[in-house]
């Protein structure tokens, strides 16, 4: 198996296991199963897989499943994998938690429909990011390692193959590089068969991305299978996305559903935008204890942050859409290897960004929206970023006064969850309580067992 774009691309991301990890931990949930076919019952066995075996898959393809640690399908997983594999396909929308095989369950689906005597592409997943894509990219690399003859490309930009013709079975790139490739016929849409939009509500909800999904939808057959996967789907997308995917399955998840339990929320009152500041600083010994995020609201802030940290003698980095993609590469790189343990970023590594290694998500600035307002699915994006895969996290948010403490209340009104305040002013207390959150290896199943570990 191999990919055109060379070892950078087909990097493998953090849900794949470079050694023996635990099998994957699945979240409980209740997923709401809508079929296109509103005769049919959901509740049929045949539209739910308690094992991959069930689901007729070749033997390469179960190989590289199991290789990648997973022993059963998650609960997302085992509602979504049938209802994507039957035939005729048909177009899906599916919610999901963070952390629970979004990316392996459409992965899965694309390498058992692509024919590999056909080198050409078959399929295209659209990302918002460079670094989600060449993340995604990785997972269905690893996930096809068995299957002879595999071609994967990513479709971002790359002025080192500008001209270069896109001859692979699988495609996964940005929405406006794409357009520009498909226009510059450099990748042939003719033979494409699926359609994977992951973090699809924010793809469809910037004006930009929206409309450059479309753009692409409209080159390619019309009887592509379209797949949308995101951890949120607010209302107003929704029927955005019914028409970008008509007459889909759709799985749906309560707004209390979507945080996530291995997740403990906590927050500090700050007294201002300095004391915010020095707070950071008290916490930079915990973050670096394994891999850490800090999140802003700025590519300003993000950089002010970085030469004030650096210039106190702590190591961080810094990453936001300013720079240039060959740096951002650089740096998720060295975030995801170990080298780089404090990042500094904006909301551009807010989705899909999978790195098993983070404990701690510090919500430097709380997320506003465009106009503003609070923006709960950003926040769960953020937060998501640790406790994957059912693994334990913390999220620190930093209020520091009464607009950003309402916005966060907001926040934690919607989800319908508490958010437990820290008291910084009994350090050895809260660096004594962060450490047993993180050296829980199940913190936050219950409200109860919480209590237990931070009181214990």
């Amino acid at each position: 198996m191999s990919s055109e774009g060379g070892a950078a691309e087909s990097q493998v991301d953090g849900t794949i296991p470079t050694g023996p990890e635990p099998a994957l931990q699945d979240v409980e949930a209740n997923v709401e199963v809508k079929l296109a076919d509103l005769q049919a019952d959901p509740s049929n066995p045949l539209y739910s897989a308690q094992s991959f075996q069930e689901l007729n898959l070749s033997p390469e393809l179960l190989k590289g499943i199991y290789q990648m640690n997973f022993r059963k399908p998650s609960k997302i997983q085992e509602k979504a994998l049938p209802l994507l594999l039957q035939n005729p396909p048909t177009n899906m929308i599916a919610q999901s938690q963070s952390g629970t095989g979004k990316t392996a369950a459409f992965s899965l689906n694309i390498l058992s429909r692509i024919d590999l005597n056909n080198i050409s592409p078959q399929a295209l997943v659209l990302a918002p990011s460079r670094e989600l894509a060449r993340q995604i990219l990785g997972v269905i690399t690893h996930m096809g390692q068995f299957m002879a003859g595999l071609i994967t490309m990513p479709a971002i930009p790359d002025p080192t193959k500008r001209n270069q013709k896109y001859e692979a079975h699988v495609l996964v790139g940005t929405p406006g590089t794409v357009m520009d490739m498909i226009r510059r016929r450099l990748i042939d849409p003719k033979p494409m068969k699926i359609l994977v939009l992951d973090e699809a509500d924010n793809m469809l909800d910037q004006q930009g991305l929206g409309e450059q999904c479309t753009r692409v939808k409209s080159m390619l057959p019309k009887q592509i299978q379209t797949v949308l996967f995101s951890a949120t789907f607010p209302q107003r997308v929704i029927d955005y996305a019914n028409k970008f995917a008509p007459n889909a399955n759709v799985l749906t998840l309560a707004h209390e559903e979507l945080t996530i339990e291995g997740i403990k929320q906590l927050y500090i009152d700050c007294e201002g935008d300095t004391d915010k500041y020095a707070t950071l600083l008290k916490f930079y010994g915990l973050m670096s204890q394994a891999s850490s995020i800090i999140f802003v609201r700025t590519r300003r802030t993000a950089l002010e942050l970085q030469q004030r940290m650096e210039a106190e003698g702590h190591k961080v980095a810094q990453l936001s859409g300013a720079l240039e993609g060959p740096e951002r590469d650089r740096i998720i790189d060295q975030f995801r290897n170990g080298e780089a343990k404090v990042l500094i970023t904006t909301n551009v590594l807010a989705r899909g960004i999978d790195i098993q290694s983070v404990t701690m998500v510090i919500n430097y600035d709380i997320p506003l929206d465009a106009r503003n307002q609070p923006d709960p699915e950003t926040y769960l994006h953020r937060i998501g970023r640790t406790g994957r895969f059912g693994r334990v996290g913390v999220a620190l948010s930093f209020v520091h006064d009464r607009a950003s403490w309402q916005a966060l209340n907001d926040i934690a009104t919607y989800f319908k969850t508490d958010l437990h305040a820290v008291d910084i002013k009994d350090w050895d207390a809260v660096e004594e309580m962060v450490q047993k959150i993180i050296k829980s290896s199940r913190a936050g199943k219950s409200t109860k067992e919480m209590t237990e570990i931070i009181t214990g």
